[in-house]
């Protein structure tokens, strides 16, 4: 196979696509989750606080060597030259995460109990000696065990979850018994 053949089937594998499209969503996500801390939750903390920007919050390590001390802002102090430890900055980012954080475990609740009732109301139940996979008899990817169809090569794997053995008339250098 060349170069560009091989770099084609993995571009285009399937899970290599989604993790794209999950990447995406989740950078469009982010940017709304951030505005939601800096837009609107972040003010009226700020209010009851008696300050409306945290990332202006910090602590004064070390003089910088262009101006004294004390410093309006943040971006004053860093254009001095002094060290600071930026908490205001360290606060937001931390909401900004939790807010993500939360949304994400609520989307994925939400997916599974939907997933559950869709399972209860349409599945049939595992067995509970029953494995939850098994390999293709003509490939050998790992299938569900309920699969009647492998999804990697599309071969019948039969209604009931098996044959687990390839067909004779399909698979060249095996006898029929």
């Amino acid at each position: 196979m060349s170069l560009f053949s091989d770099f084609k089937a993995f571009a285009l594998r399937g899970n290599l696509v989604d993790l794209a499209i999950g990447f995406t969503v989740g950078a469009a996500f982010t940017t709304v989750a951030q505005s939601l801390v800096n837009d609107l939750i972040m003010p009226p903390i700020g209010l009851v606080l008696g300050d409306t920007d945290f990332s202006d919050h910090y602590l004064l390590l070390a003089e910088g060597d262009a101006a004294p001390a004390p410093y309006a802002t943040l971006e004053a102090a860093v254009e001095a030259g002094a060290v600071t430890l930026n908490y205001g900055a360290f606060l937001t980012h931390l909401l900004t995460f939790l807010v993500v954080a939360v949304a994400v475990f609520v989307l994925v609740r939400a997916v599974r109990r939907a997933s559950e009732e869709i399972q209860d109301e349409f599945g049939q139940a595992d067995a509970p000696d029953q494995p939850a996979t098994k390999k293709c008899a003509y490939c050998r990817e790992t299938v569900p065990y309920a699969a009647s169809r492998c999804a990697h090569c599309t071969s019948f794997l039969g209604t009931d979850g098996g044959p687990l053995t390839p067909d004779a008339a399909l698979t060249p250098g095996v006898a029929e018994a």
